[in-house]
């Protein structure tokens, strides 16, 4: 573990997180939302610094990303914990493991040993993702650094939920990132994420204003947000927070963690958002999660 980055100590050996937009005040021997940032005695600590759940070496475009180095293996790796609780996330096993109180598990890699890797496979560029990101910032910064020194590229996959403050720490390292944007803006975070829309759209703002290589994805689910108005409304505000040359991936919902028995997304869904995004002038449409 390592102390964490951007907190606040208060009273009563409580703390403030302000790694995400909870913004988690913590009492002494309590984590945060995202179970990884935990309160001893007065400092607050990166509990899953240094700890690698999962690596492995992917076509880039499965981050997705089909505007940025086209054709190229990235290097991935995450450690565990989110700072959301998404009903339907297809890697709960590890984003949700240390909820409330669990221990943090992983296998031990330094950043350098992360990088030295990347260069090892050839891989020009290094992913952070398959959990968040956000919550392990110490670990992908300090990673992010060394790849930057090395001539890799950094690519965050995310929620986006990161303070301003968060997002710029990392900003002069990011090169590209995939940001998953669920909408739309009235209930869908609130009811089934734990979040809100507002703060994530002013982060794309300002990644697309630093000139960061940006896209969308919005996993498409049954009874959630498949419903035309629903995505007039996704389609209409990414153009208007973004323009119309930013990606925008549709993706196909499996069942999965808290909705097992809801029905795979049809085709004609994934077909009627695209539309709807081309109808809202946006260049670049993919769909996703589909053979």
């Amino acid at each position: 573990m390592r102390e964490a980055l951007l907190y606040q100590k208060l009273e009563d050996r409580k703390v403030q997180c302000a790694v995400c937009n909870h913004r988690c005040i913590i009492s002494e021997g309590n984590r945060g939302i995202c179970g990884v940032r935990e309160n001893r005695q007065g400092f607050l600590y990166a509990l899953n610094y240094g700890l690698t759940i999962s690596a492995a070496i992917d076509p880039i475009e499965k981050k997705p990303l089909y505007h940025f180095l086209p054709g190229t293996r990235i290097y991935s790796f995450a450690a565990v914990g989110c700072n959301l609780r998404c009903s339907w996330c297809q890697n709960w096993q590890i984003s949700q493991s240390p909820k409330p109180n669990r221990p943090i598990v992983g296998s031990a890699v330094s950043p350098p040993e992360h990088v030295d890797r990347a260069l090892k496979y050839r891989c020009p560029s290094i992913a952070y993702t398959y959990s968040e990101p956000t919550v392990f910032l110490e670990y992908a910064l300090e990673t992010m650094k060394l790849a930057r020194e090395k001539g890799l590229k950094n690519v965050w996959v995310t929620n986006g939920y990161m303070t301003p403050e968060m997002l710029q720490l990392i900003l002069p390292f990011l090169d590209a990132t995939n940001v998953d944007y669920k909408g739309p803006r009235e209930g869908v975070y609130e009811k089934y994420c734990g979040g809100r829309a507002e703060p994530i759209l002013e982060n794309l703002k300002t990644i697309h204003e630093a000139k960061v290589h940006l896209e969308i994805t919005t996993l498409i689910v049954p009874g959630v947000n498949d419903k035309a108005e629903q995505l007039e409304e996704i389609a209409q505000t990414l153009v208007m927070k973004l323009g119309t040359e930013v990606p925008w991936h549709i993706s196909r919902f499996f069942p999965a963690w808290k909705m097992p028995d809801s029905p795979v997304t049809p085709l004609a869904t994934l077909e009627l958002a695209k539309e709807i995004g081309q109808k809202a002038g946006m260049k670049y449409i993919h769909i996703g999660n589909v053979h």
